[in-house]
């Protein structure tokens, strides 16, 4: 694990927590740290989702494919926790999960939780806040997505994820918007029209 990586996971950890000298230690030397390229798949379609993923670094997309074509569900960025509907189910899932950039990933596993939880049990106070905050996350965002219209979405978009814009592929952010690339590119026509 090099430096960088394990401040920035204790820099996580310690937004729920006060983690004393030794919690930090325990952080730092049971995790696994993995360094993916851009392009490169963590998860595939019918693979079992036995591995979830904290983003330490760079962007991961999230998409299905549904006849024949790629929808994006989310993209994950810095200290956003990646845990797919199937994770340690033991079923196969309907994701895919694709480096959109270079990618640093924090790992875990269901078992390495449970012996974490088992031995440390100061950390379950902070993966039930986790689980909070991703739960509210997922609520506001398919309340955003139902009650907006496209160019309420992608405005909300640009103002909240100002960082995807470059990172992230026009069409993979028309996807995850709900529109086609034709659409998105229309709407980005039409609103540079109103600014001018």
């Amino acid at each position: 694990m090099n430096i960088i990586s394990e401040n920035e996971l204790v820099k996580y950890i310690s937004k729920y927590m006060d983690l004393p000298d030794e919690l930090k230690t325990v952080v730092i030397e049971s995790t696994v740290i993995r360094h993916y390229k851009k392009g490169e798949i963590l998860l595939k379609e019918n693979q079992h989702a036995n591995e979830g993923f904290l983003v330490l670094k760079g962007c991961v997309r999230d998409y299905i494919i549904k006849d024949g074509e790629e929808k994006t569900i989310e993209f994950y960025t810095e200290e956003q926790p990646i845990t797919i509907a199937s994770y340690g189910k033991n079923v196969p899932s309907g994701h895919f999960l694709e480096c959109v950039e270079d990618t640093t990933v924090s790992v875990g596993t269901p078992e390495h939780e449970a012996e974490m939880l088992k031995k440390y049990p100061q950390f379950d106070a902070v993966c039930r806040i986790i689980s909070e905050v991703m739960m509210a996350n997922l609520q506001t965002h398919f309340a955003d997505y139902k009650l907006m219209s496209s160019e309420e979405r992608y405005l909300d978009f640009i103002k909240t994820r100002p960082a995807l814009i470059q990172k992230v592929p026009q069409y993979q952010i028309a996807s995850y918007l709900g529109m086609t690339p034709e659409s998105l590119s229309r709407l980005r026509k039409r609103l540079l029209k109103k600014q001018a």
